[in-house]
C-alpha cells in the first residue's frame, strides 16, 4: 500500500511507525553493546532456567488407597533462603490437595485462585469436584494464561481421592499446561534424584507405611546428593477420610556419597 503527503493522517502514521521501529532497534542495540568476549553480545535478561527448574522439591506418591504429597519447606530466591517453614500446598476440598513450585508471586496467587474457585463450585452446586475435574480445570486455566501477556510460571502436583470410586489420583502439571496422571511424580531438583528410586520401588498396591518408607528413601537421596539445604519437607497424606499432615523426620543425618 502506497502513502503520499496528500493522504494526510495515513502518511503521518506511517512515519510514526518507522520512527518507533528505529527507536526500538536503537534500544535493543544499546542493550546488547556491553563489553564482553570478542564476538559475544551480552544482555541484561535473567536466565529463564530460574523459572523452569526451580530449587524447590515436590514429590508425589499414589498407593492403594492414599496419595502422599511432599513439598520442601524452604522459600528460596536464587541461593538465598527467605523462609524456612513455607507451606507450598493448598487444600482445594476435603479430598484434594495441590502442591506448587515456581515464581513465588505466581504460585501463591494461582494456588489461591484455584482454591477459591473450587470452594465457589462446592457452594453453588452443593457437591465437591473430583480430583480429575480439578486437574482439568487447573490445566485449562494454565493453558489460558499461557496465551496471555502474563502467563503463570507454576509447576504443580495435584493429588486426591475420588469421592465416588474412592480411588487415588495423582496428576503432574507443568507451566506449559501439560497434564499427566501418574503413579508417582516429582518437580524441581527432586526429579533428577528420585524418579529412578520411585521407578524401582513403587508399585500401585503399596500401603501407607510402605509409601512413607519410599518417601524416606527419596529424601535420604536428596540429602546425600543435593548440594542445597531445602529445609526438609512438609508431608500431607490424602485418604478417603480427608487430608492429614504427617510428622516427618527431617533431622535425620545421612552420610554423603
Amino acid at each position: 500500500m502506497a502513502f503520499s503527503e496528500d493522504s494526510g493522517c495515513g502518511y503521518q502514521n506511517f512515519n510514526f511507525f518507522l520512527a518507533e521501529k528505529k527507536s526500538a532497534k536503537a534500544v535493543a542495540d544499546s542493550a546488547c553493546s556491553w563489553p564482553g568476549a570478542p564476538g559475544v553480545k551480552l544482555t541484561a535478561r535473567r536466565s529463564s532456567l530460574d523459572h523452569y527448574f526451580p530449587s524447590e522439591v515436590l514429590l508425589g506418591i499414589a498407593g492403594k488407597d492414599f496419595v502422599i504429597l511432599a513439598a520442601s519447606k524452604a522459600a528460596m530466591r536464587g541461593p538465598t533462603v527467605l523462609k524456612a517453614e513455607d507451606d507450598k500446598t493448598r487444600q482445594l476440598n476435603k479430598n484434594t490437595v495441590m502442591a506448587f513450585s515456581g515464581e513465588s508471586g505466581d504460585t501463591v496467587q494461582f494456588a489461591e485462585y484455584i482454591q477459591a474457585n473450587a470452594a465457589l463450585y462446592s457452594m453453588r452446586n452443593d457437591t465437591e469436584l473430583s480430583p480429575a475435574a480439578v486437574a482439568n480445570f487447573v490445566r485449562g486455566e494454565l493453558a489460558r494464561s499461557l496465551r496471555s501477556r502474563s502467563p503463570y510460571t507454576v509447576n504443580l502436583l495435584l493429588g486426591g481421592i475420588d469421592p465416588v470410586s474412592e480411588k487415588p489420583h495423582l496428576y503432574w502439571i507443568d507451566y506449559l499446561a501439560s497434564l499427566a496422571p501418574l503413579p508417582y511424580a516429582a518437580h524441581g531438583y527432586a526429579q533428577y534424584y528420585c524418579l529412578s528410586i520411585l521407578d524401582k520401588h513403587h508399585n500401585p498396591n503399596i500401603s501407607l507405611e510402605e509409601g512413607l518408607k519410599l518417601l524416606g528413601l527419596c529424601t535420604d537421596e536428596l540429602k546425600r546428593r543435593l548440594p542445597i539445604d531445602y529445609k526438609g519437607v512438609l508431608v500431607k497424606v490424602i485418604t478417603k477420610d480427608g487430608v492429614q499432615e504427617i510428622p516427618f523426620d527431617n533431622d535425620k543425618i545421612v552420610r554423603s556419597a
